[in-house]
């Protein structure tokens, strides 16, 4: 057993590594969180575009949803772990803190890398779609909530629709509109009048600089929450370190 004298001079070390690690772990917390309103907003804004390069809908907003669950736990679990004093339970946040950097700096540094591939991914899908708008519902409303939010018809203006086989039957869609109630089926149908009454801005470059934009958005949340998981490794195990060789126990 250490020295009476050892003991106490490490006890306010241990307290100050506590009290760190807690805070530590409060925030970490929150960045679950953060992960976890990111993973929604994805869901709620960005589910129209990423739904355009698969033919289901994709699971990245459920990932950053339960990524973001698991941190929120393990958030508590550290201020758990951090009270007790456990050297286990400890080294069993360290490693999960480990498991998280490598999962989210692999994941930025993807997402970071493939920006350009997957922005060109998506311009080819949009124009896919809207060639084969009405085939599928998932494309369809897809298409619609696109150039809905982004107030833009077509791929590069509204008249790219006169080429689809949905204009000869029913003309450019409804949700190229600025109000629909202006637009008739027959104005629909009319290039020369469907002008007036219609985006014509087209949605490729729009579609294209969006998902970019929001990409470089979650590879840099990516980024900086990996990179803030080393603090919390580096007081974890010297928290751990410091409680085994000393000794020190919880009154």
């Amino acid at each position: 057993m250490s020295p009476p004298s050892r003991r106490l001079q490490t006890k306010p070390v241990i307290t100050c590594l506590k009290t760190f690690l807690i805070s530590y772990s409060l925030i970490f917390w929150f960045t679950g969180v953060i992960l976890l309103a990111v993973g929604v907003w994805g869901k709620v804004s960005l589910e129209a575009y990423l739904s355009l390069a698969s033919e289901e809908s994709t699971n990245a907003p459920y990932v950053l949803i339960g990524t973001g669950a698991t941190i929120v736990i393990f958030g508590l679990f550290g201020c758990f772990a951090t009270c007790r004093g456990s050297p286990w339970m400890l080294k069993l946040y360290a490693m999960f803190l480990i498991l998280v950097f490598l999962a989210e700096l692999v994941a930025g540094v993807s997402g970071f890398i493939f920006r350009h591939e997957i922005k060109a991914t998506l311009g080819l899908a949009y124009k896919d779609a809207v060639k084969s708008y009405n085939s599928t519902e998932s494309s369809r409303s897809a298409v619609d909530a696109i150039q809905r939010t982004l107030q833009c018809c077509g791929v590069k203006n509204f008249t790219d629709w006169s080429d689809t086989p949905y204009f000869k039957d029913n003309g450019i869609p409804t949700s190229c509109c600025k109000d629909n109630t202006k637009c008739s089926p027959e104005t629909l149908k009319d290039l020369e009048k469907a002008a007036k009454e219609v985006y014509t801005t087209g949605c490729f470059t729009l579609v294209t600089s969006v998902m970019e934009a929001n990409l470089g958005i979650i590879a840099g949340i990516s980024f900086g929450i990996a990179f803030f998981q080393l603090i919390g490794i580096f007081l974890s195990c010297c928290l751990s370190r410091y409680i085994t060789n000393n000794q020190y126990e919880m009154v």
